[in-house]
């Protein structure tokens, strides 16, 4: 009686076709790992909410640092995050592995059928309709990170770059793996991290520390500048970061437009900011959410001040 393989599902996440393809093969060669390649952010997203639906999904995404950045002009969409996780020391259709087919005018896909390695690449509106925009590697992190906590996402890169590192590992990545990095070494990564283990080349681990002490400094200024605020003005603070203007913010209240201005006017300069974008990025930064604007708004005669 054969011994049962755990297998390891694997996604590879990249707009590189070649690179996608030459790497999901690779580790398509091992024997305990599944894989297959999606060409972008909206692609990833889509295989992942179909292989959950399946009930078989993904261990971990490998995901390019620059994901969309070849596309000059276009805007990448944003996923909707939380507030970033304290790291510790897809439009296209992919294959989901083991059907062997992928979707899509200009992709691919091919595997020995159920149960083998299969690997596929979408890169051209598929089954599911037209692509609805970039999503950037940072911005697919924190969106899986979200969507699908048990997921572990780690980010391929071209070039050391502390910051970027520090920014993915907020977002909720487990590793940060240089591209031109041994088959072995990222097969340690995966493994690694599917043991809740957070991988960092040894040239990056000091500037990652240094930015993420100071993304933590300006975290704690913030949280102190929020605290300052009366709780009327953390209402209307979070209504700016709904993106509520001042009349809606006034209907909502049930204040004057006017007494709204004011609020506004206290937030900016409790805050120190010159504007509400400003107010919004300190207000996330202290992680201050959006009012829900699905909720009750707030009673006439309430107890806010």
């Amino acid at each position: 009686m054969g011994v049962s393989v755990v297998r390891i599902r694997v996604l590879v996440v990249d707009d590189h076709r070649i690179f996608a393809e030459s790497l999901a093969a690779a580790l398509a060669a091992e024997p305990d790992v599944d894989v297959s390649a999606a060409g972008s952010g909206p692609a990833a997203l889509r295989c992942l909410e179909r292989a959950a639906t399946e009930g078989r999904k993904f261990d971990v995404l490998l995901i390019d640092a620059d994901l969309g950045a070849q596309a000059p002009g276009v805007r990448p969409t944003t996923v909707p995050t939380p507030t970033p996780p304290t790291p510790t020391p897809p439009t296209p259709v992919a294959a989901v592995p083991g059907t062997g087919a992928g979707h899509g005018q200009g992709g691919h896909g091919h595997g020995p059928g159920p149960g083998g390695h299969g690997h596929g690449y979408g890169s051209g509106p598929g089954q599911d309709g037209g692509d609805d925009g970039l999503v950037d590697g940072i911005s697919l992190v924190a969106g899986v990170r979200s969507g699908q906590p048990s997921v572990r996402t780690v980010v391929l890169a071209e070039k050391d770059d502390p910051r970027r590192a520090a920014l993915a590992l907020q977002a909720g990545a487990s590793g940060w793996v240089a591209k031109d990095c041994s088959l072995s070494r990222l097969l340690t990564v995966i493994r690694g991290v599917l043991r809740d283990e957070t991988h960092l080349p040894p040239a990056l681990l000091t500037g990652v520390l240094r930015e993420l002490t100071a993304a933590r400094k300006h975290r704690t200024e913030s949280e102190r500048l929020v605290e300052s605020l009366t709780p009327r003005e953390r209402e209307v603070l979070r209504c700016m970061v709904a993106g509520l203007g001042r009349k809606a913010v006034a209907e909502r209240l049930f204040l004057s437009p006017h007494t709204v201005r004011t609020h506004m006017q206290n937030v900016l300069g409790k805050l120190g900011v010159h504007s509400t974008l400003a107010a919004v990025a300190l207000a996330r930064r202290a992680g201050v959410g959006p009012v829900d604007l699905a909720g009750d708004v707030v009673e006439r005669g309430g107890q806010l001040a």
